[in-house]
């Protein structure tokens, strides 16, 4: 068999997925999004060329609404819709760094959003609720926590729930609806990753000062590609193929963080793909020691195990995966 880009078939919605069908997510409850729902607003914004954009945003405490930066930039004129309503903020906080806006309103009529207590973990059931494409009225998706990333004090988190233009500033909620995060970026390319930024995050935002859109900053994720952090470097490398560039950025990244289960997995994977099976091995059980929930390297162990013959860890692998209700095990099976 074809040798195939391992953790691309374990993490994204592949080619096996569309020939098989999409992996299915749990939903959340009918009664659960229509509650929610009622803490999402619609967030226009008009810039400096007269040029309109459209965001989602979410009330986080009474007056405020939480939403992305870049949706609001070189603005001269923004409002929320909710309710058949709109709504003009009298202030602004922002996160630039983070890519966190928190607009002020007075006497907005409409619930908070509840926050989450514990941090999100991997293969958790997540669900969206925002306005990707611009439709008048909010549209839910649904997903899981594949990737976390340590970053400032806190876990960006990466889910296969997929969202486009419009849905930057959606918020993120696990499955009792709980605010984890808001949905931020992605990756370039058909095989896009979906990042969001933490919940902790939003509530340290709200504690700034107002500020002024004129003192707009660029965010993290928009730096220049060797600026970006490590998690975002290996991406396209790995979407491209291009496996020693992707073993090289890993190695750096082993080396700047050696406790990174997510650093060794793609190390891992770029070994399997350079036909170093022994050392993939080596550093896709490290990942795993690492981290005894991450999927995309048991995935990986499967597919190594099941090109070598080996039977009872394949198997064993499966297991693993089947414990963890992970959509990844769906994947392995059409690909067996």
């Amino acid at each position: 068999m074809q040798r195939q880009n391992i953790f691309w078939l374990a993490s994204t919605i592949s080619l096996i997925s569309l020939l098989f069908g999409y992996p299915s997510y749990a939903s959340p409850s009918a009664e659960l999004v229509y509650r929610l729902k009622g803490t999402i607003t619609k967030v226009h914004s008009v810039d400096n060329q007269g040029g309109q954009s459209t965001g989602t945003g979410v009330v986080v405490a009474e007056n405020f609404v939480a939403t992305n930066c870049h949706t609001l930039t070189n603005s001269v004129g923004m409002n929320i819709a909710a309710l058949g309503e709109t709504y003009q903020p009298v202030g602004i906080k922002a996160d630039w760094k983070h890519d966190i806006c928190i607009l002020r309103f007075q006497f907005l009529p409409l619930k908070p959003a509840e926050f989450a207590t514990q941090d999100p973990s991997y293969e958790q059931d997540t669900f969206s609720i925002g306005f990707p494409g611009g439709p008048p009225k909010p549209i839910t998706t649904t997903g899981k926590v594949k990737a976390l990333y340590p970053m400032d004090g806190a876990n960006i988190i990466r889910t296969n729930a997929s969202f486009q233009l419009g849905a930057s500033g959606s918020p993120l909620f696990n499955e009792q609806g709980q605010l984890i995060g808001m949905s931020t970026f992605k990756s370039p390319g058909r095989n896009a990753y979906f990042y969001h930024v933490p919940a902790k995050w939003i509530q340290a935002a709200m504690q700034l000062p107002d500020t002024s859109m004129k003192e707009f900053q660029s965010p993290f994720w928009d730096a220049p590609d060797n600026q970006k952090p490590f998690w975002m470097q290996v991406v396209l490398p790995l979407h491209h193929e291009k496996w020693a560039e992707l073993k090289s950025i890993a190695q750096a990244w082993v080396k700047n963080d050696p406790s990174n289960a997510e650093a060794y997995h793609y190390l891992g994977v770029a070994e399997m793909n350079l036909g170093d099976k022994s050392a993939a091995k080596s550093a896709l059980q490290t990942s795993l020691k690492l981290n005894k929930a991450h999927c995309g390297s048991m995935f990986a162990l499967a597919q190594i195990a099941q090109q070598e013959g080996n039977q009872p860890a394949y198997q064993g692998y499966k297991q693993m995966l089947a414990e963890l209700n992970s959509d990844d095990l769906e994947l392995l099976e059409n690909n067996h």
